[in-house]
Formats: structure tokens, sequence, C-alpha cells
């Protein structure tokens, strides 16, 4: 993963310095890491990332938060 430009932290995480979701992207890859863990990579594709994000706006997954 050397050819990572930079990662960019979620706006949702305001000022916290460790409490963020960051993502970087590699050709045909996104890769996500949580910052207080930043060892810790997933890589999706970017149409994969967009169907997760519809699906958690649209509450697809509020049930388990209950």
């Amino acid at each position: 993963m050397s050819d990572i430009q930079h990662w960019r932290k979620s706006s949702y995480s305001g000022d916290a310095a460790n409490n963020c979701v960051e993502l970087a992207r590699i050709p045909g890859t996104v890769l996500l890491r949580e910052s207080d863990e930043p060892q810790t990579v997933i890589a999706t594709t970017p149409a994969a990332l967009r169907a997760l994000t519809r699906v958690v706006k649209a509450g697809r997954f509020d049930q388990l938060s209950r």
C-alpha cells in the first residue's frame, strides 16, 4: 500500500483526533480504516462502497443499534 497518496478523514468526525473513519484510493480500489487502529485496512470497490452507503442512509441497518 505504498502507493497511497493520503488518507482523507470523514467530515462527520469533526475535530476528533482518533475517532474517525478515513478513506484512501488506489486505482480501482477504495481503502477504509479507523484512525485509532490504522494498521487494519478494509479494501473494497467504489461500487460496493456506494451500495453500502446507500443502504446505510436508507436505514437498513438501524435495527442493529437498538
